[in-house]
């Protein structure tokens, strides 16, 4: 005991949980003057026509409380997007919610509707947040790993893994961390192994305006069967290059969207009002989402051309704005240990395939960031050809 008192001791309720690879490989390539091609977000600046819609939201005195559900004009905004993209309306009185981002929007809908005990199904690799909002809601992650070197979905394993205690299952397409794309194939079979169930989705949709080559992106949205199960999530700050803004939403049928909502007001109450009205009138013109595929594929095959000049192979990615490569050629390190030592000393930062998985499976796979300047990702591809 202190002359302070007794310190109080803390059980931690994610006792697994340190801080994430993304933090620990920016950190490390700020510290090494390493081009950060790690943690996903653009290095280049947003439309300056949706600054100055915030800018003038702000002026017009949008700067206190917004609704709990979100602006009514965004809402309503965001409506008539999925409508006119999936084909499937969501009211956007009872049925859209805007976020705190995509990662609030997963963990809220977790808390909602996870109770403890409950399964949840998540598809490995998968994003890291992912794990840990279900333990934080006291159920159980039951981990089912996508096809060896496709990333594709296995469904045989997923119908295995069912039971009756499972409440979740976690869908992201396109899919981070391998850039692999549901087809429509994959969501009939889904909609066919769900059927018989009290099964929900959640359906991360962050980069579903990032597929390429042609590809038609699966929204939970067009499969009637799946939308009236699933909890569909999606984020502004990935389509409109603010990742910093933290705004995205949820759409989900009304009896769902009740349960999420009475979650979503303790945890956050309100977004950022001037920002919701800014997104909202940027959102009238579609033309920045229609064209983001064409944006980010002319990255994508700028990337994947130059890792054709290195001793890296790119593995095909067909969405998002990630690409990963299988390093083995190079050295039988552990991918974490190649990471480290490809930010000091080639100077790229990328994050290893391991950290997406709950315990690390060592596949020689690296991934990197394309969403970059081009003079960013030729100085790393110059880099690069130093291996």
């Amino acid at each position: 005991m202190s002359a302070l008192g007794i310190t109080p001791s803390v059980r931690s309720r994610l006792p697994e949980v340190g801080t994430t690879i993304f933090s620990v490989m920016s950190t490390l390539a700020q510290r090494h003057g390493a081009v950060n091609l790690g943690q996903g977000f653009p290095d280049f600046g947003c439309d300056p026509r949706l600054l100055d819609a915030v800018n003038q939201a702000m002026r017009q005195g949008h700067n206190q409380y917004a609704p709990m559900a979100g602006v009514r004009a965004l809402r309503e905004g965001i409506s008539e997007k999925i409508t006119s993209l999936y084909g499937h309306h969501y009211d956007p009185e009872h049925e859209i919610t805007v976020t705190a981002g995509a990662t609030q929007a997963i963990l809220t809908v977790v808390m909602a509707v996870v109770q403890p005990g409950d399964e949840v199904i998540l598809l490995d690799p998968c994003f890291d947040s992912y794990a840990p909002n279900v333990a934080l809601a006291g159920g159980v992650a039951v981990h089912v790993p996508l096809a060896s070197g496709s990333f594709a979905p296995d469904f045989d394993r997923i119908a295995q893994a069912l039971s009756p205690r499972t409440r979740l299952i976690v869908v992201n397409t396109p899919h981070n961390p391998s850039g692999t794309v549901w087809s429509a194939t994959d969501m009939q079979r889904l909609t066919e192994l769900l059927r018989s169930t009290q099964v929900l989705v959640i359906g991360d949709e962050v980069y579903e305006h990032m597929v390429y080559d042609g590809v038609q992106h699966q929204s939970i949205a067009r499969w009637p069967e799946l939308a009236a199960r699933s909890f569909v999530v999606s984020s502004f700050g990935k389509t409109y290059h603010v990742t910093g803004w933290k705004v995205g939403y949820v759409a989900a049928p009304a009896a769902l969207t009740a349960e999420f909502r009475k979650v979503h007001q303790f945890n956050v109450f309100a977004v950022n009002t001037p920002v919701q009205h800014g997104l909202a009138n940027y959102l009238r013109d579609p033309q920045p989402h229609l064209e983001l595929s064409a944006f980010y594929q002319r990255k994508r095959d700028l990337f994947v051309e130059g890792l054709h000049g290195t001793r890296l192979r790119p593995l095909p990615s067909a969405g998002t704005y990630f690409q990963c490569a299988d390093f083995s050629a190079i050295s039988d390190e552990d991918d974490r240990t190649f990471c480290e030592r490809l930010t000091r000393e080639i100077g790229v930062a990328a994050i290893p395939m391991s950290a997406f998985y709950p315990q690390p499976v060592q596949q020689g796979l690296i991934r990197f960031c394309f969403a970059k300047e081009e003079a960013t990702l030729s100085l790393a591809l110059e880099r690069l050809r130093l291996l």
